[in-house]
């Protein structure tokens, strides 16, 4: 269920839920013959990316168990040490990532995240990621302010439809002159 492509570098990128982007496509620009999931538990081996996920987490969850993210930061970046994105979400109870199976499947992140682990394939690759992810979000904006618009034209020009026909024809005329001159 990619909703949205970005196209960075020759690479069809998909963003599903307006914010949350692929990390498993962004990783095959940086594959290099390895499987895209090795490239993204890689980045997730290193001491950084597991505090930038702390810290992300801590500012948007409340409900994130940084106590257990401390054991990962603590292991981070051991030679031994490896760490996916499913134990990551089912230890800390993070909502950053998540990976989803199957044909259609990947791992993906919420776009702070997909732009630091773009900083791990290219810098040049994370900036055209940036741009292309922006102008992305204007035309939507730009389709959400054409729809407003009307919908404020429609109901203007309904609002004068419906007070005018109250007026002709729900106003019942009892026979009471409309103007009362009053002798004083």
């Amino acid at each position: 269920m990619k909703s949205l492509i970005l196209t960075v570098q020759g690479y069809s990128i998909g963003v599903e839920y307006e914010n949350y982007i692929c990390l498993t496509d962004m990783a095959k620009a940086a594959a290099d013959g390895n499987r895209p999931a090795d490239v993204i538990k890689n980045w997730l081996r290193k001491k950084e990316t597991v505090d930038f996920l702390s810290v992300w987490e801590s500012i948007n969850n409340p409900i994130f168990k940084v106590v257990d993210s401390d054991h990962f930061r603590q292991l981070a970046g051991n030679n031994g040490f490896t760490l996916s994105v499913d134990a990551w979400v089912e230890k800390t109870d993070a909502t950053g990532m998540y990976t989803r199976k199957g044909k259609t499947g990947g791992t993906y992140a919420h776009r702070d995240i997909a732009f630091e682990f773009g900083s791990a394939i290219s810098a040049s690759f994370k900036l055209y990621l940036i741009k292309e992810f922006q102008r992305l979000k204007e035309a939507e904006s730009n389709v959400n302010n054409v729809e407003w618009n009307v919908r404020r034209v429609l109901a203007k020009a309904q609002y004068h439809i419906q007070t005018d026909a109250v007026k002709d024809y729900k106003i019942p005329n009892l026979g009471i002159p409309q103007e009362r001159h009053f002798i004083a």
